[in-house]
This record gives C-alpha cells, structure tokens and sequence, in this order.
C-alpha cells in the first residue's frame, strides 16, 4: 500500500484549503456584483468561463480528448443535464448572496454531504452505517422544526443543496476530466448566455457606457472566479486521500456563514438557529463516523498486507 510522503499530503492540504477558501469567500465577489442582474451574472460567469478553460485546455493539450467525450451521445446528454443544474445552482447562489440570503446558502452548503450520501443509497446501493443514519435524521429534523415551529422552509438551502447533490451524483456517473466537463458544459450553455446578454440583459456586452470599469473587470473575471479553485481542487484530489478531502468541504460554508453574520449583519434568527444546530450536530456525528471508519480501515489493511 503506497501511502502519501509528508510533502505530497502538504502539497494537497494547501490546494484544498486555497480551493475552499475561494468558494467560501466568494460571496464577496458577487456583492460588488449587486447591481447587476443575477441572471446577467450567470451569463458573464458561463461566458468567461468558457474562454477561460478552453485556454487551460489548449494549454493541457487536452482537445483530443475535449472532442472524443463531446462526441459521444450518451456523454454529451448527460453533461446537458448536468450543465442545467450547474446553471441553477450558481444562479440561486448568485441569487441569494444579493439578496441577503447568506445564511441559507451556507446551510445548503452545510447540508450538501448529508444529501450525498442519502443519494448514494438511492441511486448507487451504497450502504449507510448506522452513525450516518443517525446523522441524517439529524439534519431532516432540524428541517421540520423551522417548518412546524417558525412556520418557514429554508428553500434556498435545500435548493442548492439539492442542485449540487445531485450534479455531483450525475457528475460521478461520468468517466470525465473535471476541467473537460465544466468545458462542454459552458460549451452547452452558451447560446442560452448570449442570447441573454446580447438582448435581454440591461448590461449587454454591446453597452460598456452602462457600467463602470470596476463592475467590467469584475464581471470579466467571473471564469477565473469558477475555474481556479476548481483547478486547486483537482489538485487536492491528487495529493490527499478523499476520506482527508472531505473534512475540507465545510470550510467553504463556515466561511460564508462568519461572512452573513460578522461582516454582512444577516439575522441569525431563531428558526436558522435551531436548524444550524441540528445540522451542525449531525456534520459533527457525520466527520466522527468518518474518522473513525477511516482509522478502523488503516488498522486493518497493514493486517491484510502481512
């Protein structure tokens, strides 16, 4: 069993945290965007994107390959499906970090792992321990409080939750280069964001007086936004063993949470409050299962080795 160097696990801790925490602080980037319609937004964020990993691409001499998945019917409709809930996924996020709706988008991102792993059950016969299950149950209570309790649904959450769970199941399904991927699927969205910028979005590509050069440049750098800590991620998964990667992912949504409540003054009000507590509860039982599942398997295999 080859087990990862000291400098190689360095090496792949450092891109995971950079990648998460570019998704954590990215709200901040889309509140420069605050005047600019969300669904404008997208469009730039598809749009540059694109450019921006079709030069990644060329520089990786990966065309051959970007052609050979592109061409292949089943491959090209499942990514179809795969860009549509990309799309929405951004656009809620985009959505809700505008319109001060922070909070929720860091329980979705909370939630996220949760809802993985029931997905794994339903569509890949993956087995749940009986901590994960409990820990399940955790976070579908705290769900049923707010609603019978405070009489509301966190929508956004269980939205981008969802969307992201389920572009990830699909997404595994798919024997594909992450970077390739996400390529053709801006590939695919694309005519839906030209069509839009060039007649629909008060902000055009064709009217550069209507905004200011700060708002350009930050709409321009929507790909670099998307794609870099993508790039920083597939790095990680190369260095780092995925039981290690999956502690990384609630750096993102803690980020975003500390950003909603110190810097941006959402509310965290009681119903949110009850809610992230169950959550939390369950991620914590959840990463215990996980630690410890992982250190049974590290005992074991030196014995099945000898």
């Amino acid at each position: 069993m080859n087990l990862p160097s000291d400098n190689t696990t360095r090496i792949g801790i450092t891109l995971a945290l950079c990648a998460y925490f570019i998704w954590g602080i990215a709200p901040i980037y889309f509140k420069f965007l605050a005047g600019v319609s969300p669904f404008a937004i997208l469009s730039h964020r598809v749009l540059w994107s694109f450019f921006f990993l079709a030069l990644i691409i060329h520089l990786k001499q990966q065309w051959p390959q970007t052609r050979q998945a592109f061409a292949d019917r089943r491959t090209r409709y499942r990514l179809l499906a795969t860009s549509l809930l990309i799309a929405s996924n951004w656009l809620i996020f985009i959505w809700a970090v505008n319109a001060n709706h922070m909070l929720d988008a860091s329980l979705g991102y909370f939630i996220n792992p949760l809802l993985s792993v029931v997905l794994g059950l339903l569509f890949l016969q993956e087995r749940l321990r009986p901590r994960q299950w409990f820990a399940v149950f955790l976070a579908a209570i705290g769900v049923m409080i707010q609603l019978i309790l405070f009489g509301s649904i966190p929508w956004v959450a269980i939205a981008l939750a969802c969307t992201f769970g389920f572009y990830g199941l699909l997404r595994k399904k798919l024997a594909i280069n992450a970077q390739i991927g996400l390529f053709i699927e801006t590939l695919l969205l694309m005519p839906v964001a030209l069509i839009f910028l060039l007649f629909f979005a008060p902000n055009s590509v064709l009217q550069w007086t209507d905004s200011t050069l700060i708002t350009w440049l930050f709409l321009l750098s929507a790909g670099v936004i998307t794609t870099v800590p993508l790039l920083c991620f597939n790095g990680a998964a190369t260095h780092l063993r995925l039981s290690t990667l999956g502690f990384f992912q609630y750096v993102g949504p803690t980020l975003m949470f500390i950003l909603a409540t110190a810097v941006y003054g959402e509310p965290l009000t009681d119903g949110k409050l009850v809610t992230f507590a169950f959550i939390w509860a369950a991620l914590i039982l959840f990463c215990l299962d996980a630690w410890y599942n992982h250190r049974k398997q590290r005992l074991i295999t030196p014995k099945a080795i000898n």
